[in-house]
């Protein structure tokens, strides 16, 4: 794989197609982004068709729809600027994909080929910063130096974080009806345990220490 990206990178073809693709991504977004950032409806569309009434719904949203706007904007400067261009990708990965999802769903013609077009392209851009991507992996995904969350913890206080994010899960699990509502008192109580059993493990832990420095 390393050697066909340094390939990619060799080819004087391959980094003018990549900077097309960058500022077709500038020029698909940064207008819409501006649309909406405004707060302008972004089609005329009545709202008894599904298209209409889907965008007239995000619309009303008022901060969402503003929101969703600038961050197309951010997205389509960052892409062209060569610092930032991993970073435009990356963001424009989650919108892209979400437009794609909507424009199937509700039947937008040629636009739904388009958008998938679009979602190519950001695939592409993100291969072509692959290295980079992968870089920033290995850093977010390795150990972090220093003592892990639970460092110097008693077993009292393990045992309360464990059945505290377990009982939790299934209380909102059962409230969501994917559990039995019989578990939701239960689960409720088995929290107020899990808390009583890390604040007990916390104190014992102060107290030991507060001992261990009057006798240094």
């Amino acid at each position: 794989m390393l050697k066909i990206h340094s390939w990619m990178h060799d080819q004087a073809w391959l980094r003018r197609f990549t900077l097309a693709n960058r500022l077709l991504m500038l020029m698909a977004f940064l207008p819409t982004g501006l649309v909406k950032a405004a707060g302008e409806r972004f089609t005329v569309l009545p709202v008894d068709n599904p298209i209409g009434f889907f965008f007239e719904a995000m619309y009303q949203t008022g901060p969402y729809w503003h929101f969703i706007g600038i961050m197309q904007m951010l997205a389509a400067v960052l892409i062209v600027i060569p610092a930032t261009a991993t970073l435009g990708a990356l963001l424009f990965l989650p919108i892209i994909l979400s437009i794609v999802l909507i424009t199937w769903g509700v039947g937008f013609g040629l636009t739904a080929w388009i958008t998938t077009g679009m979602l190519v392209s950001v695939i592409y851009l993100l291969c072509w910063d692959a290295d980079r991507i992968w870089a920033a992996a290995k850093i977010v995904l390795g150990r972090r130096q220093g003592p892990p969350l639970l460092a110097n913890v008693t077993v009292m206080e393990r045992a309360g974080w464990v059945l505290g994010g377990g009982a939790g899960l299934a209380l909102f699990l059962a409230t969501r009806s994917f559990l039995p509502s019989a578990l939701v008192k239960p689960m409720f109580f088995a929290g107020v345990v899990a808390v009583v059993l890390v604040v007990a493990g916390w104190i014992r832990v102060y107290v030991g220490y507060r001992k261990r420095s009057s006798t240094a």
